[in-house]
């Protein structure tokens, strides 16, 4: 999968945020950078996020597996990031979303993205909804 991602995020990067293969013509493909929770060092994930209003919603997926992506993992452990949307590039704080928002953001993603239905099905977790918002810097 790191293989995949690299791949992923060189092309993002060398074409303004546009990705081809399975990601062709997504327009809400996003890079986040987050800071390893238990390496320190700083990661960058490829994913797809959920506009709503001023704010991006990522889901915590990994595809349907029984545990959380490590991302995920990182942001609880530090909730600041970096974001790449396109060319432009921004710093982040997550809020993890639960309750009714969560579920009704989730069913917003599964409209937008039919597969994170599939996701939801494979596993029995709640898989988390992360919000990012737009920090000072």
């Amino acid at each position: 999968m790191s293989d995949f991602n690299a791949r992923v995020i060189e092309e993002f990067r060398a074409n303004g945020g546009r990705v081809g293969g399975m990601f062709e013509g997504r327009t809400n493909m996003v890079l986040i950078t987050t800071t390893g929770a238990k390496s320190g060092r700083q990661v960058t994930n490829p994913l797809v996020y959920l506009p709503d209003g001023d704010r991006m919603v990522l889901i915590a997926s990994n595809g349907g597996a029984d545990r959380h992506p490590a991302w995920y993992h990182n942001l609880r452990a530090k909730p600041e990031l970096t974001v790449e949307i396109g060319t432009e590039k921004f710093h982040g704080a997550a809020e993890f979303v639960t309750g009714a928002e969560r579920d009704e953001l989730y069913d917003r993603m599964v409209e937008l993205m039919p597969a994170f239905g599939d996701y939801r099905a494979k596993t029995t977790r709640v898989i988390p909804v992360v919000a990012v918002q737009r920090g000072d810097g």
